[in-house]
């Protein structure tokens, strides 16, 4: 447990970068924006989907490696990217540990956060990966918003309200989800709440309904630094939060 003594108080304009499924975007260009504005932020791996096989769209284990290396928050984001709400505690278990192991295989730091693939999450699996020791695992936008497909606003992380492990995701980019959408984001960064934002590749090319043009998310970072956001990986949320 954390002293809440020891804590940092939440700032307005606090947000959360993340980025999933291990885009080659993630490493060939999304890493060199944030870096260029000294933002954190949380890159969510998973073997699933076509990351074995097609390493024109998805990164290597020696680019995560890399991106470990320049500071960025590797997260969890199970084996194969599956339902966690159709696994067993013992399934669900397995998943985890392989990114683990995989980690530790490439000198990798360990994961400490978790992302449910493709939002979907239960009360049962976040008391599996309490079990297992993670500290804060992000979820979707829904119930609170309704799921749009290729982009959606969703609530603020009340720390007040809601669970670590079941964090909501502020909005996740897509070909519907613009400029307006990430202004409105950062408007819920106050009073004690925080924004959690959500990318599936800049550009994600096997993924195009939740795409985001270099050119947007370029601009959304300019924003971001124009405004005084601190920006931070998903890991960094303990210096804030008591759990």
């Amino acid at each position: 447990m954390v002293n809440r003594t020891e804590l940092l108080p939440i700032p307005d304009k606090l947000v959360v970068l993340t980025f999933d499924d291990g885009n080659k975007s993630d490493r060939l260009f999304v890493a060199d924006v944030l870096l260029g504005h000294d933002f954190g932020g949380t890159f969510y791996i998973t073997e699933g989907l076509n990351f074995l096989v097609n390493k024109d769209h998805y990164v290597t284990w020696e680019e995560v490696r890399e991106l470990d290396e320049l500071g960025f928050e590797i997260g969890n984001h199970t084996q194969h990217h599956r339902n966690v709400t159709k696994l067993s505690p013992e399934e669900l278990t397995a998943s985890v540990r392989h990114i683990e192991k995989r980690c530790t295989e490439h000198g990798i730091t360990k994961p400490t956060t978790f992302c449910y693939p493709a939002f979907n999450n239960s009360p049962g699996a976040a008391r599996v990966l309490e079990e297992i020791g993670y500290k804060f695992a992000r979820r979707g936008v829904a119930p609170e918003f309704p799921y749009q497909a290729e982009g959606a606003r969703g609530p603020a992380y009340d720390p007040e309200t809601h669970h670590p492990l079941l964090v909501p995701t502020t909005g996740f980019s897509g070909p519907k989800w613009n400029f307006d959408d990430l202004k409105w984001a950062f408007a819920q960064a106050f009073d004690g709440r925080i924004a959690v934002l959500c990318f599936h590749g800049v550009p994600g090319l096997e993924h195009p309904w939740v795409t985001t043009k270099q050119s947007d998310f370029e601009k959304y970072m300019q924003y971001l630094k124009e405004e005084g956001c601190t920006v931070i990986a998903m890991r960094d949320l303990a210096k804030y939060v008591g759990i």
